[in-house]
This record gives C-alpha cells, sequence and structure tokens, in this order.
C-alpha cells in the first residue's frame, strides 16, 4: 500500500522543534498496561513517544515508514526501530502489551491498522492514541496564528488534517473503553520556538516547495511586536482515547 509521507523533507526541524508528551500521560499507560513486556510505537516519527516508553517496559518495538524520521531518533538500548507501515508490523501475533499512537492515527487505513492491533496485542492488552490540535498562547499571538493556519496555508492542509481538528471524534475504535484523563500538554517557547514548530507543519513545508518562501518568515515580523516577552506559556488540549483487548 502508499505511504503518505509529509515529514521525511524536514525530519530534523520535525525532530527539533515538536513539543514533548507530559509524564501524566505516560504515568496512566503504565497503570493501565497490566504487563510491561513489549510495547509497539507506531508511527514513531523521531522517537519521542518511543523514549518516554523506556523506562516503563522491558522493550519498546518503534516502527515508522519513514527511514528519514528514524534517523533522527535517539538510540536508547531497549528501543528497537524499524521501517515499516502501520497497517504491516512485523510483529508476532498476541506480542505486545500496549500499542501507541501520538498525532498519527489520521494517515493509517483505519481498517487495516485495527486489524493489525488485534492481530498483535496480547488479551488484555491496551491500544493508546492521542492528539493534539491548534495551540493557544494569548489573544493577540493566536489571531496571527490562526491566519496562517487558515487562510495561508489554506488549500495546503491534507484532507487528514480535519480528522486532528475534530478530536477524532467519528473514528470508531476497537475494544472496551477505559476512562482517560484529562490531560494538556504545556510549555514555554520563545518566539524563535514557536516559529521552528509553525514551520514543523506538513502544510508549511507543501507551501515553501510550492512557492519558494517561508510563510513562517513572513508572519515574523507581525508576531515580534505582539510577543515583546521572552518566552510565553503554549497549550495544547490532549484528546487520548485507550482501548482494552478482551481477555
Amino acid at each position: 500500500m502508499t505511504f503518505k509521507d509529509y515529514f521525511s523533507g524536514h525530519a530534523r526541524v520535525y525532530a527539533d522543534a515538536r513539543p514533548t508528551y507530559p509524564d501524566e500521560l505516560y504515568a496512566y499507560l503504565s497503570e493501565i498496561t497490566i504487563d510491561h513486556g513489549v510495547a509497539w510505537d507506531c508511527a514513531t516519527g523521531n522517537g519521542q513517544t518511543a523514549v518516554s516508553l523506556a523506562p516503563i517496559f522491558d522493550r519498546v518495538i518503534a516502527t515508522d515508514g519513514s527511514a528519514k524520521q528514524l534517523e533522527s531518533a535517539p538510540s536508547v538500548v531497549n528501543v528497537d526501530y524499524e521501517v515499516a507501515l502501520a497497517e504491516q508490523s512485523p510483529l508476532a501475533s498476541g506480542s505486545v502489551d500496549l500499542v501507541t499512537v501520538s498525532q498519527a492515527l489520521h494517515w493509517f487505513d483505519l481498517p487495516r491498522f485495527f486489524a493489525e492491533v488485534e492481530r498483535v496485542l496480547k488479551p488484555g492488552g491496551v491500544l493508546a492514541i492521542w492528539s493534539y490540535g491548534i495551540h493557544s498562547i494569548e489573544p493577540a499571538v493566536d489571531q496571527l496564528v490562526d491566519e496562517l493556519y487558515r487562510d495561508t496555508l489554506d488549500g495546503y492542509w491534507t484532507e487528514e488534517r480535519r480528522m486532528v481538528e475534530q478530536g477524532y471524534a467519528n473514528v470508531v475504535f476497537p475494544f472496551t473503553e477505559l476512562i482517560t484523563p484529562q490531560i494538556s500538554m504545556n510549555v514555554n517557547w520563545t518566539q524563535g520556538q514557536l516559529e521552528s514548530y509553525l514551520r514543523s507543519w506538513s502544510a508549511t513545508d507543501k507551501y515553501i516547495r510550492a512557492n519558494g518562501e517561508d510563510p513562517v518568515t513572513l508572519l515574523s515580523s507581525r508576531l515580534t511586536p505582539v510577543w515583546q516577552v521572552g518566552s510565553k506559556q503554549v497549550n495544547w488540549p490532549l484528546v487520548l482515547f485507550a482501548r482494552r483487548k478482551p481477555r
């Protein structure tokens, strides 16, 4: 099947600029997972989630369809990186205690992926999926970023982005639903860090390739007068789904 690769061309930017997920999330995953032998981090990208799972599980298998993305992932003793599609993993049947997908489910062929999860998860194993949409900082900054997101980059977002905007609300997940906590992502960023994050968007990269100019650079001169202080708190609401495979 065809792999939709929108990040290999700026894999290093993606690795350096994306926010990390809070410790609270991984504590929850540890709590709901019965055994801590093997975790599969699917569509791991630069390995951010895989590395955070490493202290919790004996072994983490981190797969991604992009070899370039995996080149940016840090080396960890008990994390094995492999180039593989979400729908065609190299994992043995009934071998995995936890499957995680962070900010990537919208790229998958969902029926085929869920069938693969059914195959590899142990009875009682957990599937955990999370995503985050547009962030918020403060009204003056948010207005400028919203103009970039909705106006400048209009036509450059893929159709799959709509699933993220909807918080995966229309996805029918398999297995038994687990109660999830409300978790938010919060970081303190400078203007430069925010701009790096905006450049990590797939639509920004697509715009640059099509037009030969960086829309974030164009935004920067308007952003500077309203930014003023050195750093600001950036907030994302995290949408989290967890399901347990029946024993």
